[in-house]
């Protein structure tokens, strides 16, 4: 997939105003959302857990994340995030746009640091936690940022910026002990070809047989390429995308049951009620109170 197709593709919403390229919001799973699917952005986000448990993704690689965590998301990484059935996960998204930060090129903050560091050329930890030394001071300026966005006073802007610049100085200050568990770039960006196709074709019918063909792979090798990168069998990621897909439009519009499954599809209404309390262990009518 060339860059061109590859950015047509991921998630380009915006997170922040053109005045002010930063962004801070709460957000909870499921009142929000079901979860968040495996995609990528051109922001640097940073999230910061209040409340439960957090099962995510960074780049293929699985962490579990508990009140107090943060996870730093880096511009172009694969991350999802999802909770245990009936649990209830809080946290705050914080999300900024890597132009908030320029410098002029030949400026050396720019050239030495800040520009390896968006590019994940430092190694950095990914998932903070209060093992690190560095934790309570990573945490003080994420609760200054907070209260700043609060009260936004004359000039907050400027304090913003200063508070991500020294959060980024800590992260270089401080690289992991041991080289953390990474997936092959190559891996990620074949992941992120199959999860585009996916996400455009989900409506219809999709064999292995097909899909593998994007990847230029056998059969056998895409199922054991998958399975082995994202912990399930394509075929269960797929129903488990199509319920996530069905049960937002559930909660947000009021569209016949029968018509979101078969927009997202599912040609089967028994299937698509069998699957659907397989997963969040209700039928659709109940989730709408019905």
């Amino acid at each position: 997939m060339n860059q061109i197709e590859k950015n047509k593709y991921h998630e380009t919403k915006s997170h922040s105003s053109e005045e002010f390229l930063f962004n801070t919001y709460p957000c909870s799973i499921p009142t929000d959302f079901p979860s968040v699917p495996l995609h990528w952005h051109n922001d640097m986000e940073l999230i910061v857990i209040k409340h439960g448990s957090a099962k995510v993704t960074l780049n293929l690689t699985p962490h579990q994340l508990s009140a107090g965590d943060i996870l730093v998301v880096l511009p172009e990484n694969l991350h999802s995030i999802d909770c245990a059935i009936g649990d209830r996960l809080e946290y705050e998204n914080i999300i900024f746009k890597k132009e908030l930060l320029s410098f002029a090129t030949n400026d050396i903050t720019m050239s030495k640091y800040l520009t390896p560091f968006f590019n994940g050329d430092f190694p950095i930890v990914t998932h903070v936690h209060m093992g690190y030394s560095f934790y309570s001071h990573f945490v003080k300026i994420i609760n200054t940022m907070d209260v700043l966005c609060d009260k936004k006073e004359f000039g907050y802007q400027l304090a913003i910026k200063s508070c991500l610049l020294e959060l980024i100085h800590i992260m270089i200050r401080h690289p992991p002990k041991t080289e953390e568990n990474k997936k092959s770039e190559k891996s990620v960006d074949k992941i992120k070809e199959i999860l585009t196709y996916m996400e455009q074709h989900y409506t219809e019918e999709i064999s292995i047989e097909k899909i593998a063909e994007i990847c230029h792979y056998s059969p056998s090798h895409f199922m054991k390429f998958f399975k082995n990168h994202m912990g399930t069998s394509f075929i269960k990621y797929l129903i488990d995308f199509r319920l996530i897909k069905a049960r937002t439009r559930i909660l947000t519009t009021e569209e016949s049951i029968l018509e979101i499954a078969g927009d997202c599809g599912f040609n089967n209404l028994s299937h698509f009620n069998r699957q659907y309390k397989k997963k969040y262990g209700i039928t659709p009518s109940m989730t709408r109170g019905v």
